[in-house]
Formats: structure tokens, C-alpha cells, sequence
């Protein structure tokens, strides 16, 4: 296969990630509703390491670097969090 094909279906990937990552943020209002009505902090460290978990887990049995697929989702935990606070009122996102 030619390289510009190959850089052509990264790309079509790479948006499928994009549109997955914005599905994950917009839940964000849901999550900070919910853990408002539970009585829990934005900043659920033990969630996260559910989370962090898993998907190195899920990542091994696929073959992948766990560790690394870890810190990929550190950011996007931390990513929701930044937008829980600052639909809380105590962020600085626009």
C-alpha cells in the first residue's frame, strides 16, 4: 500500500479518536451532576485508578504498552476533571 493511503486512513483514524475523546469530555456535566448527588469530590482518586487500570489491562491484551496507554489516559482524566471544575464555577477554562 502506498504511503499516502496509509497517512490517509491514520488520518480517518485519528479523527474517529478525536470525535471519541470529545464524546468522553461532553459527559463531564453528567459526571460532575452525579457526583455532586453522590456527595463526591471532582477529583475521584480511586476512580481513577479504576480506571487506569483497566485500561492498561484492556491495552496488554491487546498487545500494547500498558504503561504508555496509562499516561494517555492521565491526560484524559485530567482533561475532565479541568472541565468538571469548570462547570463547578472553580476552573479557568473558556
Amino acid at each position: 500500500m502506498p504511503l499516502k493511503e496509509i497517512r490517509k486512513k491514520i488520518e480517518q483514524i485519528d479523527a474517529q479518536i478525536l470525535r471519541l475523546i470529545d464524546q468522553r469530555t461532553a459527559l463531564a456535566k453528567d459526571v460532575l451532576d452525579a457526583k455532586k448527588a453522590e456527595k463526591k469530590p471532582i477529583n475521584d482518586t480511586d476512580q481513577n485508578k479504576v480506571v487506569l487500570e483497566r485500561v492498561a489491562n484492556m491495552a496488554t491484551e491487546r498487545g500494547l504498552d500498558g504503561e504508555e496507554v496509562k499516561r494517555i489516559f492521565e491526560i484524559l482524566i485530567k482533561m475532565n476533571i479541568d472541565r468538571q471544575h469548570e462547570m463547578s464555577g472553580e476552573g479557568n477554562l473558556p
